[in-house]
């Protein structure tokens, strides 16, 4: 099972990015688990300095932006595990 997890203490975008995964991942069929992380300790073990970020697989594959519904679903698709 693959993990996702949205970084972001809460703000509008981070709420919008944790949805628009969420629907992502559930129309996609992937086999994964969504997670919200606001806890900042956590957010900064990432090494991310703006939010929202995501992170798949412990990757972090985008921050500071709240991509299209298109583009997350082109991220979660190509997504290729190291």
């Amino acid at each position: 099972m693959m993990e996702i997890k949205v970084l972001g203490p809460g703000c509008v975008k981070c709420r919008g990015l944790e949805h628009r995964t969420r629907k992502a991942v559930a129309e996609l069929g992937l086999d994964a688990q969504v997670l919200k992380v606001d806890d900042l300790i956590e957010i900064m073990r990432y090494r991310v300095m703006r939010t929202p970020a995501l992170v798949i697989e412990n990757r972090v594959v985008m921050s500071g932006k709240l991509p299209t519904y298109a583009e997350l679903k082109t991220i979660l698709q190509n997504f290729k595990p190291n």
